[in-house]
């Protein structure tokens, strides 16, 4: 009798635990599906373009003075000569010390081939100057003048705006303005309402220079030339991601 009130208890609490595990797997299962076909959150995205456009207030350009001769000390000395001549005038316009920064200087050995082999025949020495204009209206007579002082290569023009991150929060926050339009515009004509901003990107804000004049020369002359600043051109897209709800 024992035997059997203990055998029929063991039976119940295995099938009880058993009605336990179904039910939490049943649960589980719709828990499962309901997440399948729930429907994921839908998004959209919007760019716009700002533009703002600044007549260029620095210049930078480079000078280089290239001199050969059968020793170092030859060379090294004429150059020097040659250079120092070209910052002194650069002094003398209005350059600031500060503005004025020697970005190369090289010695190098002059072969040539004799008789069927390398001869060492002389030196080389190259040394290039870095120059900031800040006075537009002076271009064209330092470009001239650093010529005449000893320059024999003289280019590398580069106009820019000294305040350019000013001008590029500007042209992005017409950029922001233009997607926003959009999303708005949008928005209205398919009946939905936009959420929480999910993702902003952004590109550009490098000037775009128009209208600029470029100076090479080896002992310019002929006077100073005219040099065309033009505009720069600062551009930023961005996009902008809504949840829609």
């Amino acid at each position: 009798m024992f035997e059997n009130y203990g055998e029929k208890k063991y039976w119940s609490a295995l099938v009880a635990i058993i009605c336990i595990f179904l039910v939490v797997l049943t649960v589980g299962k719709i828990v499962d599906i309901q997440n399948k076909v729930r429907p994921e959150q839908g998004t959209v995205t919007f760019s716009g373009t700002g533009e703002i456009f600044a007549k260029p207030d620095l210049v930078t350009t480079s000078f280089s003075v290239l001199t050969q001769a059968k020793t170092v000390a030859e060379a090294l000395s004429g150059n020097t000569q040659k250079m120092n001549a070209v910052v002194d005038f650069m002094k003398s316009q209005g350059v600031a010390e500060k503005d004025l920064k020697t970005t190369n200087f090289n010695i190098f050995p002059r072969y040539e081939y004799q008789k069927g082999k390398s001869v060492l025949v002389g030196y080389e020495v190259d040394q290039s100057l870095e120059v900031k204009i800040r006075d537009l209206s002076k271009i064209g007579q330092i470009l001239q003048g650093g010529a005449d002082a000893g320059a024999n290569q003289v280019g590398d023009l580069n106009f820019t705006v000294d305040k350019a991150d000013e001008l590029k929060s500007q042209a992005r926050l017409l950029a922001i303005g233009q997607a926003k339009a959009k999303a708005k515009e949008l928005t209205s004509q398919l009946g939905v309402k936009l959420g929480k901003i999910t993702n902003f990107s952004e590109n550009g804000g490098f000037p775009i220079i128009f209208g600029m004049s470029k100076a090479m020369s080896e002992g310019m002359g002929g006077g100073a030339p005219q040099i065309q600043t033009g505009e720069n051109k600062i551009e930023v897209t961005v996009s902008i991601t809504y949840e829609i709800r």
